[in-house]
C-alpha cells in the first residue's frame, strides 16, 4: 500500500517556535506483549534527508527492516536504547515501566535533547522534559519512524537471543508478543523468566493463575490488546 514518507515538518516548527536545536524522537516497542522488555528508542537525526524507504517498522517487513536498521545506525546523528524488564513492568506497571525505559534511552543519549517528539497522544515521559506528542509520529516525523526501526529490530534480536533457550515458545518469529504457538507453550510448559505475571494472559491458563501478580495499585493506563488471548504480533 503507497504511504506517505516521514517529513521533519514537526521539527522544523519545533525548533522554530521553542529555539531548540535538539530535538529528538521516542517510540517504543513491546508494550502488548507477553514477554520480554518494553523498548524504547531515543533518535537524533538533525535535518538531513533519510534513508529511502523509511516508515514506521509496522509498515516493513522483517528483511528490510533490518536493512534500513543498518543504515539508520551510521546516519543519525546519535541514538540509545532503553529496556523495562518483564519485572519491572510487573512492579511498576506498563506507564511507569515506559517512563523508566525512556529516561534510560535519552540519558544514554550523548546529547540532551531540549525538546521530544513522542509517538501517540500520551505523554507518558512527563517532567523535566518539554514534549511533543504527534499521533502516527512513526508515520509522519522522521526521526521517530527512525526511533521506531532502530527500535524493532533491536528488540526482535533480543528475543531471538532468548528464544535460542526457550524454543517451543517461538520468541524468534513472535518476540514475545501474542501467537497460537506462543500460547500453546504457555499451556504446556508455563511462564519463564522471561513472561510478565500481571499480565491477563494467565486468567485463561488456570495450570498456572497462581503465578500471576497483582499490584496494589492498578495501572488503570497500561490495559493492553496485548493482555488477552489474542494472536496478533
Amino acid at each position: 500500500m503507497p504511504y506517505e514518507p516521514p517529513t521533519h515538518t514537526v521539527e522544523r516548527s519545533l525548533r522554530a517556535t521553542t529555539g531548540a536545536k535538539v530535538v529528538a524522537g521516542l517510540d517504543e516497542v513491546g508494550r502488548g506483549a507477553w514477554a520480554g522488555p518494553v523498548t524504547v528508542c531515543a533518535a537524533v537525526t538533525g535535518l538531513r534527508r533519510p534513508p529511502e524507504g523509511l516508515t514506521d517498522s509496522k509498515l516493513l517487513t522483517p528483511k528490510r527492516r533490518t536493512v534500513l536498521a543498518g543504515q539508520l545506525e551510521s546516519w543519525v546523528t546519535a541514538h540509545a536504547l532503553g529496556h523495562s524488564s518483564p519485572q519491572e513492568i510487573d512492579e511498576l506497571g506498563m506507564t511507569a515501566a515506559l517512563r523508566l525505559a525512556a529516561n534510560r534511552a535519552l540519558e544514554a543519549l550523548p546529547v540532551r535533547p531540549e525538546v521530544v517528539i513522542l509517538d501517540g497522544k500520551h505523554d507518558y515521559l512527563g517532567d523535566p522534559w518539554r514534549v511533543r506528542t504527534v499521533i502516527k509520529g512513526d508515520q509522519s516525523c522522521v526521526v521517530v519512524a527512525a526511533a521506531s526501526v532502530l527500535a524493532k529490530v533491536r528488540r526482535d534480536a533480543m528475543m531471538a537471543e532468548l528464544g535460542a533457550g526457550y524454543e517451543d515458545f517461538g520468541f524468534c518469529d513472535n518476540a514475545g508478543y501474542p501467537s497460537p504457538v506462543h500460547r500453546a507453550a504457555l499451556e504446556a510448559l508455563g511462564p519463564t523468566p522471561h513472561h510478565r505475571l500481571s499480565w491477563s494472559y494467565l486468567d485463561a491458563l488456570p495450570r498456572w493463575q497462581h503465578l500471576k501478580r497483582v499490584r496494589s495499585v492498578p495501572d488503570t493506563a497500561s490495559l493492553e490488546a496485548g493482555g488477552q488471548l489474542g494472536f496478533e504480533f
